[in-house]
């Protein structure tokens, strides 16, 4: 149940808020809105590689661990019936006692990190559907996925707000927008890098003016690594290059 401030509501089945969430939508609609929920088939919330990676991401912070589980919920049955992907910001829709509005403000890639992440994936990227699709080598792979130093946003780069009366900046209406952008990403991967503010394309076009990232040593620690990868992530990872060994001579 959700607290108002004077007394906890009387409860309503998690069915009939939906109900009355997709008659406010529809309503948005008629008047020229963009609607576009969030539907989740079974309990896996993302299966593509972009997808997983971004909820794999927000499960690393600890500021966030303790509301993440019921926002899991929330975008599993449903609740999350409008989200919104621009450049810097998104904007959802949450059913709850009432239908609650939740944006968030994502601050852009800093310009010297892009380029860092370009120069080092250099080489690693053959081509834009190779790059959507997630089909990287395990060295991009870690490079792009890296804690902080990546491409996907740490806490202190998003500002989070929501309508309802919770006290808490990450309320379960935000941590179901913040898995609902994972499952967006399964279907639209590119909106990563419009939300990050930056050219997925210039990942690609410094292939011809920097050293592949294989030839540096990535930062052991707080990467995911491996076969841990493949694991997590489900996707296909390319082989790394065996050194022919030498042909001993005849005697």
């Amino acid at each position: 149940m959700d607290y108002d401030g004077w007394g906890w509501k009387p409860y309503v089945p998690v069915a009939e808020r939906r109900r009355r969430a997709l008659r406010e939508m529809e309503k948005r609609r008629k008047q020229g809105h963009v609607v576009a929920p969030v539907s989740i088939e079974g309990r896996i919330i993302a299966r593509t590689f972009w997808g997983k990676a971004w909820c794999e991401n927000l499960e690393r912070y600890s500021d966030y661990e303790n509301r993440l589980p019921r926002g899991r919920s929330y975008v599993r049955n449903g609740s999350v019936v409008h989200l919104e992907i621009t450049p810097g910001a998104i904007e959802a829709y949450v059913s709850g006692s009432e239908l609650y509005r939740v944006t968030l403000k994502v601050a852009p890639v800093e310009k010297t990190k892009w380029k860092a992440i370009c120069k080092d994936c250099a080489g690693g990227i053959d081509s834009l559907v190779e790059l959507l699709q997630g089909r990287l080598s395990q060295a991009v792979m870690e490079r792009i996925c890296r804690q902080s130093q990546g491409l996907f946003p740490s806490p202190a780069e998003i500002k989070l707000k929501c309508s309802c009366p919770d006290w808490a900046d990450m309320c379960k209406h935000v941590a179901a927008v913040l898995y609902g952008i994972g499952a967006r990403f399964d279907h639209q991967p590119e909106l990563l890098f419009r939300l990050r503010a930056v050219d997925e394309m210039e990942l690609i076009a410094s292939a011809s003016t920097a050293a592949p990232l294989t030839k540096q040593g990535p930062a052991s620690g707080k990467l995911l690594v491996g076969e841990d990868l493949a694991a997590i992530f489900g996707i296909d990872m390319a082989p790394a290059k065996r050194k022919a060994k030498p042909r001993k001579k005849a005697q």
